[in-house]
């Protein structure tokens, strides 16, 4: 799994790892009753880049179910994107993630770091 250190925003010097850990996700646009199936994303604590051709408005809130790559945990967040390059794909930020998304993603990120094998994870 690939490792990448961003900023967390212009106006914040901390940094934030993000790790390639998404197994496979689904995005649904609120209000709009289509599944967009796209490229897997790129995570942090925070949110994610997700890669899309799909064009979204910045503010756009988007439904989010994710597998975590090596410890095979599902997801269900909601997210705003912040950020949206055309043809390449969205920065979401997460909005109103339970406390054990957080643990769950975070695991991930740790796990990543520590480059940990994959735990062979069946549906749960």
């Amino acid at each position: 799994m690939k490792l990448f250190r961003h900023a967390r925003s212009k106006s914040s010097p901390h940094m934030t790892t993000r790790a390639q850990c998404i197994r496979e996700i689904s995005v649904m646009y609120e209000g709009i009753s289509e599944t967009i199936f796209v490229k897997p994303p790129n995570l942090s604590m925070g949110g994610m880049f997700i890669s899309t051709n799909r064009v979204f408005p910045e503010g756009a809130v988007l439904n989010l179910c994710f597998r975590l790559a090596r410890t095979g945990k599902e997801v269900r967040t909601r997210a705003e994107v912040r950020h949206c390059e055309p043809g390449v794909g969205v920065g979401v930020e997460f909005i109103d993630a339970s406390a054990e998304a957080r643990r769950n993603i975070a695991d991930e990120i740790a796990l990543n770091e520590v480059g940990q094998p994959r735990i062979l994870a069946r549906n749960r």
